[in-house]
């Protein structure tokens, strides 16, 4: 008689869970069911351990397909980061891995020679946001002025950047590598001043601040642009030879004499 109650139990709780479109409930209830009756739980214990189990499946579910749709080049996590490189960093980046700063609608910005690491550390915080449930979107920075220039031909730049307002982040890759013409440099900066005090960015660049105007052409401009990167932001300096010359009899590029230097 039990055996048979129990059996139209599950029968009901697969079709519940059907209609809710919530599958993994009927698993977890079964699993969890002779562990509540041993330890004695009660029905309302029972009940939350089931839809907890569902949550964060969910949860599980809704970062990996975040993760997907950010269109990373590949996904970096923080622990995968070789702080030992970079210890100077290590403090300020586990403080940024909690995501408060995009409910701050703060930015960080990464700058340091090529090689040190910026973009493992942008990805994996951009990683970290998909996990804690923001929506988030990787590009280059010239491919996101390309992105901005198609929508400007198209006529719908405002609609563009009022679609991008709803991501929690945009990581901006590579910022000074190509220098922008003058309508480029434009488009950039409509960007950063469209999610200024509304919503992050984390952007990487080989240059620091004092180098920028001569990527976006116009000094006026860039300060302007700078002026409200980092009015709210973490600043982190990376410093040292590239990774990927160790073990390869190289010291140093070309560029780390000029690129290393302080932030200004």
């Amino acid at each position: 008689m039990a055996t048979s109650k129990t059996s139209e139990a599950v029968k009901q709780i697969t079709d519940l869970a059907g209609a809710l479109q919530a599958p993994r409930i009927t698993e977890a209830a079964q699993r969890l069911a002779d562990q509540a009756r041993d330890a004695g739980w009660t029905h309302e214990d029972y009940l939350a351990a089931v839809l907890e189990r569902e949550v964060s499946a969910r949860n599980a579910s809704g970062a990996q397909a975040r993760i997907r749709s950010a269109g990373f080049p590949a996904v970096k996590t923080l622990e995968d980061f070789d702080f030992d490189a970079q210890p100077a960093v290590r403090q300020q980046v586990a403080a940024l891995a909690s995501g408060a700063f995009l409910t701050e609608a703060r930015n960080v910005v990464l700058l340091g020679p090529p090689g040190t690491g910026k973009t493992h550390l942008a990805t994996a915080l951009g990683v970290a946001a998909a996990r804690h449930g923001h929506r988030v979107l990787f590009a280059t920075a010239t491919d996101w002025v390309t992105r901005l220039a198609d929508a400007h031909r198209a006529g719908r730049l405002a609609a563009e950047l009022t679609k991008l307002r709803r991501y929690g982040l945009i990581v901006v890759d590579e910022v000074g590598y190509l220098p922008f013409e003058q309508d480029a440099a434009n488009l950039f900066f409509q960007l950063v001043s469209s999610r200024y005090e509304h919503a992050s960015l984390v952007l990487t660049s080989n240059l620091p601040f004092s180098g920028w105007a001569g990527v976006f052409g116009d000094q006026v401009v860039a300060a302007a642009m700078i002026d409200r990167i980092v009015h709210h932001a973490d600043v982190l300096a990376l410093k040292g030879a590239s990774y990927r010359l160790r073990g390869r009899g190289i010291d140093s590029l070309p560029s780390i004499r000029t690129t290393a230097e302080t932030p200004s």
